[in-house]
């Protein structure tokens, strides 16, 4: 199964789950800097890219990823910007509608990926205030992924269980 046997509830819960306290230049920082140690660690091919608003504040290329990959995270990038929820939560809630998303909401496929690995940076009170973005492993490690740096970045801000 290509989206990982998720179901729409369960990556909203886990967006809800994922809400950060803040999101500063700062914490956008430590995000990818988290992304890129796991990254290497594991010689993972993969582009990490954070985001405030549109800004690119983060951007790093690790070994074995491929420009393509910039474009990636570019088309995956302007799914969380349009619609504010990550790129696998739009992809499991337009198959468990039946519907092709790019027709449904007028996006081109060439410029709108529906591919796990971009995950809306929600703040408290907030709402959606920046993007995490991942590229270079199928899509839904790319996802998993994004929620493991997610998850240790709040877990060393003492915000979860």
């Amino acid at each position: 199964m290509t989206t990982g046997g998720f179901t729409s509830l369960e990556l909203a819960r886990e967006e809800e789950l994922l809400t950060l306290p803040s999101l500063s230049m700062a914490d956008a920082l430590e995000i990818g800097e988290i992304g890129v140690a796991l990254g290497l660690a594991r010689s993972l091919p993969l582009a990490i890219e954070v985001r405030l608003g549109d800004w690119t504040v983060f951007h790093a290329s690790l070994p074995g990823s491929k420009p393509e990959n910039d474009q990636w995270i570019a088309r995956k990038a302007r799914v969380v910007m349009a619609r504010g929820h990550s790129t696998m939560f739009e992809r499991v809630l337009a198959e468990e509608q039946g519907i092709n998303w790019h027709e449904t909401y007028g996006f081109s496929e060439a410029d709108y990926a529906i591919h796990g690995g971009a995950q809306a940076l929600r703040v408290t009170g907030l709402g959606v205030q920046g993007i995490l973005l991942v590229s270079g492993i199928p899509q839904v490690e790319d996802h998993l992924f994004g929620i493991e740096v997610l998850t240790e970045y709040l877990a060393r801000k003492g915000e979860m269980q």
